[in-house]
């Protein structure tokens, strides 16, 4: 049997491998024109049936390219998915998405939680240098979360009609973000001397 389990920030959130019962949660969210819009995507229309079917083939054979994860709770709950996809060796980038579906999960952190995670894991794991995203130039909530994450504005495009900010956050950047936040945890900890 293979392990799902991929990672976790012990705290509220783990990332670990899609598996088929995550379909109905991914189809429900991809047939809610709220959810699509925020992603900048099209409402899915094909039922779930069909849904099931393709689903069920792109788990049993995955594009190299790009590494889907389901985002769940400590205690299993699928709250959302997130990816790094358009993987570049020769360049050493990615690109990273993210949908928190579940609206119980809504600004209250889990999205900054899941991209740190998935930073974590594609600069120590996959060593890569650069990662790299595009967000709605009118999603504020998105872009305040890949700012707390380290990201910064790096361009414009316009995709299909829609006008996208394009961020970045190199390896290097990530470690100096990673490294001032253990030290000011570190800080925190301490004690002062008992006199």
């Amino acid at each position: 049997m293979v392990d799902l389990f991929i990672m976790t920030d012990n705290n509220r959130i783990q990332l670990r491998l899609k598996k088929l019962s995550d379909a109905r949660e991914d189809y429900t969210w991809q047939t809610d024109p709220e959810l699509c819009c925020l992603d900048a995507a099209e409402t899915l229309i094909m039922s779930y049936n069909e849904y099931l079917s393709e689903f069920t083939f792109e788990l049993s054979y995955p594009i190299t390219t790009r590494h889907e994860f389901a985002v769940e709770t400590l205690d299993g709950q699928h709250i959302g998915n997130c990816v790094y996809y358009n993987v570049n060796k020769t360049e050493s980038k990615a690109e990273v998405g993210i949908m928190i579906g579940n609206r119980d999960y809504w600004n209250r952190g889990y999205g900054t939680e899941t991209i740190n995670l998935l930073l974590e894991h594609v600069f120590n794991k996959i060593s890569l240098e650069k990662v790299y995203l595009t967000t709605l130039d009118w999603n504020v909530r998105a872009q305040k979360c890949f700012k707390k994450c380290g990201f910064s504005e790096c361009g414009e495009i316009t995709r299909d009609g829609l006008d996208f900010f394009v961020m970045v956050i190199l390896r290097k950047e990530w470690e100096n973000l990673h490294r001032q936040k253990v030290n000011i945890t570190s800080c925190v900890s301490v004690q002062p001397p008992v006199n």
